[in-house]
């Protein structure tokens, strides 16, 4: 049994930052892929970050520039960065762990943007 728990949600004022974490009981390398996804209320959960497993990276637009993703190999452990939230950054925070024929989420994080 895989699994995966996030961790780093809270509530924070817009322009504040948050750094999420999230915990895989595998080593991550056994995977093509580490991704940040998110889910708002009454929107489709889409994805935020992907690291892949020799560290190239790919953002939403919406989030380039603000958010970084990076691994420890060692902890097996990805995190999320998160700079400059806006309160359209609020939503449910879920890690993904991916392969060609596997795919694992975590429970999720919330993360609440003030205005």
């Amino acid at each position: 049994q895989v699994q995966l728990v996030e961790s780093g949600g809270g509530l924070v004022q817009a322009g504040g930052s948050l750094r999420l974490s999230c915990v895989v009981s595998r080593s991550i390398v056994s995977f093509d892929a580490m991704g940040w996804y998110r889910q708002a209320p009454g929107k489709q959960r889409e994805l935020v970050a992907v690291i892949s497993s020799d560290r190239v990276t790919n953002y939403a637009n919406s989030v380039k520039g603000r958010f970084t993703i990076s691994r420890d190999n060692t902890k097996n452990t990805v995190y999320l960065q998160m700079n400059s939230l806006k309160p359209e950054d609020t939503a449910v925070y879920y890690c993904n762990a991916r392969s060609l024929t596997v795919n694992f989420w975590g429970q999720g994080t919330q993360v609440t943007v003030s205005s």
